[in-house]
């Protein structure tokens, strides 16, 4: 038996998947959260053999979610639901650690055997999601779509500085550099044209 959290906040597809995955396999869903604080909180509370977890979700997203776990349970096996797996996500994900990557428009079955696979040991990434990944035109560093990411969320700089453990003056230089890439006047329309050209 696999025991796995869910976390997606389109409560009709977390249902969805909470009702199959069971009758799919030996699956046991121990709790269900709808955002990113929640998985958080339930992961940490039940500590399940896969985390199912949605990479877009309010307040805190996926990957927000998923770096505060890796603190607390860094052995936790991680499958990311997307819709579409950007590289830099992908890139931030792999790195974090995430074992496998699905597209929310997988059949359960699909899910199923590749919850099992994970908990196996073993590793998967969607074919439809790595070639996308694969396309990277991004000129973006790492941290500067960091700190594009935490504007977009509606953080301030200070707040961006304690999250990401850099001084302020260092946030304020990768957003300038930011905005130099993509020609942009402010560090929020940088941030939507990053999101626009799915760099984030």
């Amino acid at each position: 038996m696999t025991t796995v959290v869910l976390a997606d906040d389109e409560a009709l597809l977390r249902k969805a998947l909470a009702a199959l995955l069971p009758l799919e396999g030996e699956i046991t869903v121990l709790a269900e959260a709808d955002d990113g604080e929640t998985a958080v909180a339930a992961t940490l509370e039940h500590r399940p053999d896969v985390l199912v977890i949605d990479l877009e979700m309010p307040r805190v997203d996926g990957l927000g979610a998923v770096e505060r776990i890796r603190r607390a349970r860094p052995d936790q096996v991680i499958l990311m639901l997307t819709r579409h797996a950007r590289p830099g996500v992908l890139r931030k994900a792999l790195k974090l650690g995430v074992q496998g990557f699905v597209s929310k428009s997988a059949e359960p079955a699909h899910i199923t055997s590749v919850i099992k696979t994970l908990h196996a040991g073993k590793r998967w990434i969607d074919p439809d999601v790595s070639a996308l990944a694969v396309v990277d035109d991004c000129p973006l560093t790492d941290r500067e779509l960091d700190v594009l990411r935490a504007t977009r969320e509606g953080f301030a700089v200070a707040d961006i500085a304690g999250q990401l453990h850099l001084a302020e003056g260092t946030v304020r230089n990768y957003l300038s550099n930011a905005m130099q890439k993509t020609q942009t006047r402010t560090r929020h329309e940088a941030a939507r044209y990053a999101r626009e050209h799915d760099w984030l």
